[in-house]
């Protein structure tokens, strides 16, 4: 598992780099297609974004993955991960570095090429006891900035699984996420009317005010369970030129659909309002990308057949909430249960410190090992 780790990780395969994207996953289709099944790369859907100046563009990102290994069993699984990592080509923190205390330092380790090579060890594991479930495998390209292109994919592939298993990393101790709060993200454009700031401002509709306007009048819906973030303002010129033009970038992370459905009320009113108050034009680009991921019933039993998995390994499982989102949160959507950290225990991901604590690999290998082939013999 190590030397695949080191392997995966020593190209660099930022979301944006497709170059090292695609040699990322050619080397993961090699190590898969170990396993009995077929391996395939898949065109990426679509995906756009709004641009610093309010328009919108196609992004470009690279395949994902997927293995089918006895599609029509009785019982099948998903098994989820991604090979982007949130550093890109140009970024400094490239190399890997062994400490004494046992762990790895380098970008993507924990996050999550550690993972990967875990579920690789697990599936050989299961095949190797002549398990009969049958499973799919996703390795997204794009998970690290939102899974716009894979959604979809995740979504067909969740359709009449048993279970999920994503192998995002565990914490240092070993406890795992259990509930996640969602995350949705928005570009609000905002045209107003160019003017001269001094010989005629009244005849100028600006932009930036009418931008500031609504971000207070969403920070303002704000409440425990729900977190609003006005993150950026992309616009403006001269000094002495009024603004026509914004592009508000707004973060929400709402803990129930409950507050999806009051973050979008108050976005709609924000808008209206502010497009009448300062005679501006507004459009609204985004949504809610992640939904929240509750441990309802059935995710509840999926955790508690992990622990009971990791108590007779002689692992203590534990879970708690989390503010962070994966893909985890799509397919607990998709009324599958899930438990989304099944990956190498490490920390200090998206960070020049990511670190992998090695002795855990062979650990929770053996963990998602056990829980695969109790789910076959119908313990879930």
């Amino acid at each position: 598992m190590l030397a695949r780790v080191r392997q995966w990780a020593a190209v660099n395969s930022g979301t944006g780099n497709l170059a090292g994207l695609a040699s990322v996953a050619e080397m993961l289709a090699d190590a898969f297609s170990a396993l009995p099944g077929e391996v395939r790369l898949v065109e990426p859907a679509p995906a756009e974004r709004v641009t610093a100046t309010g328009e919108v563009e196609p992004i470009v990102h690279g395949r994902h993955l997927h293995l089918a290994v006895r599609p029509g069993a009785p019982v099948r699984l998903l098994l989820t991960g991604h090979m982007d990592t949130v550093f890109p080509a140009d970024h400094p923190f490239q190399t890997l570095v062994d400490r004494p205390d046992g762990t790895i330092n380098g970008p993507g380790v924990a996050d999550m090429k550690g993972g990967l090579a875990v579920m690789l060890a697990a599936l050989e594991g299961v095949e190797a006891a002549g398990g009969a479930i049958g499973y799919d495998v996703l390795i997204n390209s794009d998970e690290e900035t939102g899974s716009f292109s894979s959604a979809a994919l995740i979504a067909s592939l969740a359709r009449g699984k048993k279970a999920a298993l994503t192998y995002e990393p565990a914490l240092p101790d070993g406890t795992l996420a259990g509930a996640r709060g969602g995350t949705g993200n928005f570009s609000i454009v905002v045209r107003g009317r160019a003017a001269h700031a001094g010989r005629n401002p009244e005849d100028g509709r600006n932009a930036i005010v009418a931008a500031a306007d609504i971000a207070l009048r969403l920070a303002a819906a704000r409440s425990p369970s729900l977190a609003v973030n006005p993150a950026r303002i992309d616009g403006g010129g001269p000094n002495n030129v009024v603004p026509d033009l914004a592009v508000l970038r707004v973060n929400f992370r709402p803990a129930s659909q409950d507050e999806i459905a009051r973050a979008r009320a108050r976005i709609d009113a924000a808008v209206a309002e502010v497009a009448a108050a300062h005679d501006v034009h507004v459009e609204v680009y985004g949504g809610f990308n992640r939904p929240p991921k509750p441990i309802d019933p059935g995710a509840a039993r999926l955790f508690d057949l992990v622990r009971d998995a990791g108590a007779d390994l002689g692992i203590a499982i534990g879970w708690r909430a989390t503010g962070g989102v994966c893909d985890g949160n799509n397919i607990a959507a998709c009324g599958v249960p899930v438990v989304d950290t099944m990956g190498a225990r490490g920390g200090a991901i998206h960070s020049g410190e990511e670190y992998l604590i090695v002795d855990s690999l062979a650990e929770r290998a053996a963990l998602s090992a056990v829980t695969m082939l109790r789910i076959a013999e119908g313990r879930l």
